[in-house]
């Protein structure tokens, strides 16, 4: 299958390369980058992880993608559209998630990217909804899905299941939805 491209005004939304690898385990061996997850991954965990995704963009022609700049190529993180693998209480789901290295925070890209995803999942593939899920004490995280139209409801928090995230505040999940009937109505709004 021939994989989705996304072009935004200063993004490139990209199936993976080889090149990736060495800069997207760096970043998820950076403590602020990881500081809302189980841990750190190691290089063998990254490379697994984009394989993974790899392999999605095969089978659908979606998923996690690569994230550059259109003005300075080279791997800036993720943000994209994914199945979970582990077993959730919402499931089926189709998950929108972002992860971007620090010296690229606080520009706008997670929401740019965010959106362009989104316009994908419900125009192109005709998605019903999308959830995204982060620790409720992800401040950050949780303004990207509220600035691309996504809604909470207390009710739907749940604790991860991954064994390795500690009881706590990082186990604890706040649930957002969108649905392509909202997102459409928005769109026109």
């Amino acid at each position: 299958m021939t994989p989705i491209r996304i072009t935004t005004q200063r993004l490139q939304l990209r199936e993976w390369k080889e090149s990736d690898r060495a800069p997207y385990a760096e970043m998820n061996a950076d403590p602020m980058v990881m500081r809302f997850f189980a841990g750190l991954k190691t290089r063998e965990a990254s490379d697994r992880e984009l394989d993974g995704w790899q392999a999605g963009f095969d089978a659908r022609g979606w998923g996690n993608w690569a994230v550059e700049t259109r003005e300075s190529p080279g791997l800036i993180g993720f943000i994209g559209l994914s199945i979970p693998r582990r077993a959730l209480p919402f499931m089926p789901c189709v998950e929108l998630g972002y992860r971007l290295a620090r010296a690229h925070w606080g520009k706008g890209y997670a929401t740019e990217g965010a959106r362009a995803a989104l316009h994908v999942a419900f125009e192109q593939l005709r998605l019903e909804e999308i959830v995204s899920f982060t620790p409720l004490v992800n401040l950050p995280s949780r303004a990207v899905m509220a600035r691309v139209g996504m809604t909470t409801n207390p009710d739907e928090d749940f604790d991860h299941p991954n064994p390795a995230l500690p009881e706590g505040e990082l186990k604890r999940m706040c649930l957002y939805r969108l649905s392509r009937e909202t997102w459409l109505r928005n769109q026109r709004a």
